[in-house]
């Protein structure tokens, strides 16, 4: 397998683990200096280092008590970076139908994730995951 394959598989299982709520594979699949950018004016946007994606990561997967299933539309992969196409499903404790769509960024490095830059529907995560509320 080349190394744009063998990304894209990376990045594959990642996405398997969001849905599973695996935050050890999660961590573990990020390089020591590892972060997510999730974009955006939200309560939830910011730059996230590995200990900080743990504690984000259990709040929103408390948030979704049955599970939050991710789903692969497209992935698309060039040298050291996977661009992907995908979409969210679950029930958040509210009782709100939860379904997002979104575009990730993965740049890897010696096998694990880099970067992750996160783009979503940022007013669907305002009103169900910050229930309303807005920064500022």
């Amino acid at each position: 397998m080349d190394q744009v394959e063998t990304n894209k598989a990376l990045v594959a299982e990642f996405i398997e683990a969001m849905s599973r709520g695996d935050m050890g594979h999660i961590l573990n699949t990020y390089t020591e200096d590892g972060y997510v950018h999730t974009m955006g004016n939200t309560l939830i946007s910011g730059k996230y280092g590995r200990e900080q994606i743990r504690t984000f990561a259990d709040g929103i997967y408390e948030a979704f008590p049955n599970g939050l299933t991710f789903t692969v539309h497209g992935m698309t992969a060039e040298g050291d970076r996977v661009a992907v196409e995908a979409e969210s499903r679950g029930d958040h404790v509210s009782g709100q139908p939860y379904n997002n769509f979104y575009h990730f960024l993965f740049t890897i490095r010696d096998g694990k994730i880099a970067h992750l830059h996160e783009y979503m529907d940022t007013e669907m995560a305002t009103d169900i995951l910050c229930g309303g509320r807005r920064p500022g």
